[in-house]
């Protein structure tokens, strides 16, 4: 019977496989938890290190500070509030005096800085310790000013070690003045570094000494954000250090999720300073990845049953079964080295998403929202919505950026990136019942692809209130000034024409200096006026209402290039401009206000182009696709710098301001408001064959394919 010894060695086999699996079980486990001490002395460590670090830094800056006043310790540990330094409640500057001194030395502080300071001594016949400055770090307020710190041994040890030894310091364990006074749950075992600061005395020797800065590090604080993320929930952690009868005392402690017994431990001494800590590690075996006996007991037991019910076969099953244990184990190891790296990942994204300031939203195909961070709640004011983006209005409240008319849906980012535009910063209003007031955002979204390669976009929102409520509170006071000021201008205008009058009337001579100075007085009136008028339209173009219609785009622009024409040729003995008018789309827009917006346009082509040449200038356009029609106006004129096609539309910003070229350089900054209000886009860029090329987008009609058979191009 083959089958018996087969079994017997089957079992006897199964038996040593588990005691082994057990014992590497146990050996991984310790392994984890060694790790996990050397890791965590490591991170204690570099911590402290960090800590001493900036208690040198401000003492080196103390030192070279002479005289040391509050005002300059307070900025030179300020710098401390951005180092996240857990655990530290303040920095204080301490000084010593005797029984006699007392009243002196707060008199000198005082006369530093620290006006309210007072000293309250504790007993006498001993040397006393304040704190005379304190730059408060934590949230607990520092009620160490003033107080006789002679009183606490292991600060007065600590204070004669940096004095003795020039160099920081760190105290036996105890519990800080700041906390004595708080409940006894929340008193924490903590420390003190300390640092001398001596008197700068030349030639790079020590003067007398003028003090101590002192760190207070609360043991409990440090040890869970210092230790959290390294100890990572898997292990518990004691931190252990010596009082000043050199006994251990723990001083904090954290204490891993998992229950059980703790049977794998781990030991770390840790320099800190001049002394020692002690880190003590443990955690259960069975919480330990890899320490579970669970498994070796369940593979034993599955080999004793294969081996009983299989013996004839036992080599075929015993060689195939090895190889499938190691694809498991190779394939799990994988898998698990997968997951964590997922996991990490993810929680990461998810950290990063939960803690910037922008909102951040991403799409399906199909309109749905698949991502919809804090900020983006926040800034939206409402949950997400459902239903595609055409109930997205409806939700959320989406205006132009005037915040009375409804953002084009079609024109939304999201959508746009959606058909595969890419966006920047395109204004809007949001107003529903989370929002009443309403908030002014920019959208910026690009399109992606999800990972089974569905297209879907991503968008970007960025609160722009604050700037908008400035923008909009300089306009009204811009309004307001014009609008004052066309009533005096009137006057001067009409006055002067009629002291023109009465000389001519008397025979004056038409050269003479009162002719002159008339002829100053209406040139600059009439500039005055024309920048009243164009403050008072910059202070309207993005705020009055949109009366939109279908406008013959063709007709527009050569009514107003016609008038351009007859006002230059009234005006000026050079050769009129010669205006080209393409056939063009019709629009759904403002009639007024696109009539505005062609006018500045082509007036500005005109102006803008070289004495002795002829104005030369084209429009064009066509049918843009996503409902929007592209026109373009290019000319012959002088151009833009380099690095100022942006730059130009900016209020009040001029490219050319010599002399010879007027303006206010607030033309193109309400071209680009009437063009925003109607959710378009405009740019500026370089002619090919000289001059400057303008580009914008208005609305189509809504049936998108019919507009008006245009006249022929004229000139």
């Amino acid at each position: 019977m083959l089958s018996l010894p087969v079994a017997a060695v089957g079992v006897v086999l199964s038996v040593v496989l588990c005691v082994f699996l057990v014992r590497q079980a146990h050996d991984a486990s310790q392994q984890f938890v060694d790790r996990r001490a050397d890791l965590i002395a490591e991170r204690v460590t570099a911590e402290t290190r960090r800590y001493e670090d900036a208690l040198r830094q401000v003492t080196a800056t103390a030192a070279v500070l002479d005289p040391l006043t509050r005002e300059e310790f307070l900025a030179s540990t300020t710098p401390l509030r951005r180092m996240e330094l857990p655990g530290v409640g303040s920095v204080a500057f301490v000084v010593a005096a005797g029984d006699g001194e007392v009243a002196a030395v707060q008199e000198r502080w005082r006369s530093r800085g620290a006006t309210d300071l007072t000293l309250r001594p504790r007993k006498t016949g001993r040397e006393h310790l304040f704190a005379v400055f304190v730059q408060q770090l934590g949230t607990t307020p520092s009620r160490s000013r003033g107080l006789d710190g002679s009183q606490i041994p292991q600060f007065v040890d600590a204070l004669a070690r940096a004095k003795a030894t020039g160099s920081v310091t760190l105290s036996a364990t105890y519990q800080l003045l700041a906390d004595r006074n708080l409940p006894a749950a929340r008193r924490q075992n903590s420390f003190v570094l300390a640092a001398p600061v001596h008197q700068p005395a030349g030639s790079g020797r020590a003067g007398p000494l003028l003090g101590w800065v002192t760190m207070g590090l609360r043991g409990q604080n440090f040890t869970g954000a210092a230790l959290r993320h390294t100890a990572q929930g898997t292990v518990d952690v004691a931190l252990y250090a010596r009082d000043t009868r050199e006994r251990l005392v723990r001083v904090a402690g954290l204490r891993a999720a998992s229950a059980g017994a703790r049977d794998v431990h781990a030991q770390r001494t840790v320099r800190v300073v001049n002394r020692e800590w002690v880190l003590r590690v443990a955690a259960p075996a069975e919480a330990v990845p890899g320490g579970s006996v669970l498994g070796p007991t369940v593979i034993t037991a599955a080999a004793v049953v294969l081996t009983g019910l299989l013996a004839v076969l036992v080599y075929v099953l015993a060689t195939g079964r090895a190889r499938a244990r190691r694809q498991v184990q190779q394939a799990t190891a994988e898998l698990r080295t997968t997951e964590a790296r997922a996991r990490r990942h993810a929680e990461l994204l998810e950290a990063v998403m939960d803690n910037i300031s922008d909102g951040v939203s991403v799409i399906d195909e199909t309109g749905e929202f698949l991502l919809h961070n804090p900020a983006a709640d926040r800034l939206l004011g409402i949950g997400q919505a459902h239903g595609g983006s055409q109930t997205w209005h409806g939700h959320y409240g989406v205006f132009l950026p005037g915040g009375s008319d409804p953002f084009p849906t079609e024109q939304l980012p999201l959508v746009r990136a959606l058909a595969g535009d890419s966006t920047d910063q395109v204004e809007m209003v949001i107003r529903n019942a989370g929002r009443p007031d309403g908030v002014h955002i920019t959208v910026s979204a690009r399109p992606m692809a999800g990972a089974d390669g569905s297209p879907g976009a991503v968008a970007v929102f960025h609160d722009i209130t604050a700037q908008k409520t400035q923008e909009a509170e300089l306009k009204s006071f811009a309004g307001v000034v014009a609008h004052d000021l066309k009533s005096p201008l009137t006057a001067i205008g009409g006055y002067t024409e009629i002291l023109q009058d009465e000389l001519a009337g008397q025979h004056a001579a038409p050269d003479g200096p009162v002719q002159w100075a008339l002829e100053r007085v209406i040139t600059t009136t009439g500039r005055m006026r024309q920048l009243i008028h164009d403050l008072l339209d910059h202070a309207t173009a993005g705020s009055r209402p949109l009366h939109t219609e279908d406008v013959d785009l063709t007709e527009l622009v050569q009514a107003v290039a016609a008038a351009r024409i007859e006002q230059h040729r009234a005006a000026d003995a050079s050769p009129a401009p010669q205006i080209t008018v393409d056939p063009l789309p019709a629009v759904h827009a403002d009639a007024a206000m696109v009539r505005q917006l062609i006018d500045n346009l082509i007036g500005n082509a005109i102006k803008y182009t070289a004495p002795g040449t002829r104005p030369h200038l084209t429009v064009s356009g066509q049918q843009a696709g996503s409902g929007q029609a592209s026109i373009e106006i290019a000319d012959n004129g002088i151009g833009i710098p380099a690095g100022q096609h942006e730059a130009i539309f900016n209020s009040f910003y001029r490219a050319h301001t010599g002399t010879e070229y007027s303006g206010t350089g607030l033309g193109l900054s309400i071209c680009r408001r009437v063009i925003e209000r109607h959710g378009g886009i405009i740019a500026a860029g370089d002619n090919p064959g000289g001059g400057t090329r303008f580009s914008f987008t208005l609305p189509l009609p809504v049936d998108h394919h019919a507009h008006p058979d245009p006249p022929q191009a004229g000139r």
